[in-house]
């Protein structure tokens, strides 16, 4: 296991006059999710705290949430590590948000404005340019608003907050299978199909978008595994 000597680089600033701990979390999470912090590495309380310039408790409790998550393991007593990542759990998390996405396309197939639909083309505009930067993290950033943006429009934000709690395994995988040549590319295709079955009004196809979508990660998970089969538990 690698000791955590150091922040991954990353923008991050803690607002004091906000609690620590959940901004501690969400900023943890991040790197986790987006893998600057891999898998094996140990995370120090004590080492924590002194890079935020904090008291150990708010660390604590980030670390418990992450653990909840699934994200890091808590040995006693010993060192609180970065999770590998879990297939199994992946594929749960595949199931749930597949069946919620579906039923969100579905719906907003059935009744969508022009407005929703200019707001998502210009999300999957900002995907494209970020992509043309070569700038994957803002790409990652503009393809979570586009999916969140459905939720909103589909009057279930709640869920969104419910999917993105069980999909830390999922999104790791995703963040390993993004530089892979020709993804960025799917998904970008992916979007516009998706926005062009709201459009038309056609709920099936919306349906039919979204599962190809979701499920491009997952159908490559042995390759991903034989690249990465220090990262991947099982």
């Amino acid at each position: 296991m690698d000791a955590l000597t150091e922040m991954p680089p990353a923008q991050f600033n803690l607002d004091r006059t906000r609690h620590a701990a959940p901004q501690i979390f969400e900023h943890l999470r991040e790197l986790i999710i987006s893998m600057s912090l891999t898998p094996g590495t140990v995370l120090s309380r004590a080492d924590l705290a002194m890079q935020y310039n904090i008291s150990q408790t708010p660390v604590r409790d980030a670390l418990i949430r992450l653990s909840e998550e699934g994200l890091v393991d808590v040995y006693p007593q010993h060192a609180t590590v970065v999770s590998r990542i879990d297939v199994n759990l992946a594929q749960e998390a595949h199931f749930l948000r597949l069946s919620v996405e579906m039923e969100i396309a579905r719906r907003l197939a059935s009744a969508s404005g022009s407005a929703l639909i200019e707001r998502l083309r210009l999300l999957v505009s900002r995907q494209k340019s970020a992509l043309a930067d070569e700038d994957l993290p803002a790409f990652t950033l503009a393809d979570q608003a586009f999916h969140r943006q459905m939720y909103e429009a589909a009057k279930v934000p709640h869920l969104y907050a419910l999917v993105r709690r069980h999909s830390g395994h999922l999104d790791r995988l995703r963040s390993l299978h993004l530089p892979a040549p020709g993804k960025a590319l799917a998904v970008l295709a992916d979007h516009d199909a998706i926005v062009d079955a709201i459009a038309k009004g056609d709920a099936s196809l919306a349906e039919q978008s979204v599962r190809r979508h979701l499920s491009g990660t997952l159908a490559n998970v042995e390759e991903i595994r034989t690249r990465y089969r220090e990262y991947l538990k099982n």
